[in-house]
């Protein structure tokens, strides 16, 4: 089976750079495609990564169904506090529960209640905001993949006494199980609420920054995952990514 498609933008554009802008994959496995061999223009065997395609040519991928990016599932949830995003124990709820007609904002079918959507990126029960749940594996790489670069934004509110050095440590000078963390931005943006935005995502990381300064946590909310912002979809409801947003995910 192929994925075949064809270019009508106004001006010529790199191959890679339009099927990652188009949410068909990255940049970087198109190039792994080109190198295969398995991308054409109008029939001929694409051989250069920097090719780009004119405006009327048609671009086919050999064995590349539009299973891969046409089917795959990604939704956009704000998560509430109580609901957990991985595997859960006897007695939680999983985030997935929340994907009803009646939570769902926009159109689209509600998934069905046996597919597979993990959490790309969790977000622990006792947080709350931006969750993606994805059985798309190309975002699932952007974003929570060894080599990303994708960072995430919480807003956080803690109780203890504040100091500049403390933030100077949370900002860059803790380790957590044994390994220094990366550097993080850590901005006061009132009196006991703080700004993160990290490039990793250890287990409960921002919570166990907090404690080794002797600060805790009594909310924490995620409003971005790269050039996704939550912003006004409401508590406890749910979307569906866009191609667009699955573009500049996948894109960055």
């Amino acid at each position: 089976m192929a994925y075949e498609r064809r270019y009508d933008e106004p001006e010529p554009q790199r191959v890679n750079r339009w099927l990652a802008q188009a949410g068909v994959c990255s940049r970087r496995e198109a190039e792994d495609l080109i190198a295969q061999g398995r991308v054409q223009i109008d029939g001929a065997r694409v051989e250069d990564p920097g090719r780009k395609i004119a405006p009327g040519q048609t671009l086919t991928i050999e064995g590349f169904g539009e299973e891969g990016a046409a089917a795959a599932v990604s939704i956009v949830l704000n998560k509430p506090i109580g609901f957990v995003s991985a595997q859960p124990e006897p007695g939680e709820i999983p985030a997935v529960r929340l994907l009803t007609k009646e939570t769902q904002r926009g159109a689209g079918a509600v998934p069905d209640r046996t597919a597979s959507l993990p959490a790309l990126g969790r977000l622990d029960k006792e947080s709350r905001g931006l969750l993606i749940l994805s059985s798309d594996g190309v975002l699932a790489k952007a974003i929570i993949g060894p080599a990303s670069r994708i960072d995430k934004e919480y807003v956080v509110e803690v109780t203890g006494f504040m100091s500049d050095r403390k933030l100077a440590l949370l900002r860059h000078g803790l380790e957590l199980d044994g390994r220094r963390l990366k550097p993080a931005q850590v901005t006061l943006i009132g009196a006991h609420t703080l700004r993160f935005v990290l490039n990793e995502g250890r287990k409960r990381q921002i919570r166990r920054m907090c404690d080794l300064v002797d600060l805790h946590v009594s909310d924490l909310l995620r409003v971005r995952i790269g050039p996704l912002h939550l912003s006004d979809l409401p508590e406890g409801k749910w979307r569906y990514l866009t191609p667009a947003e699955r573009a500049a995910l996948i894109g960055k």
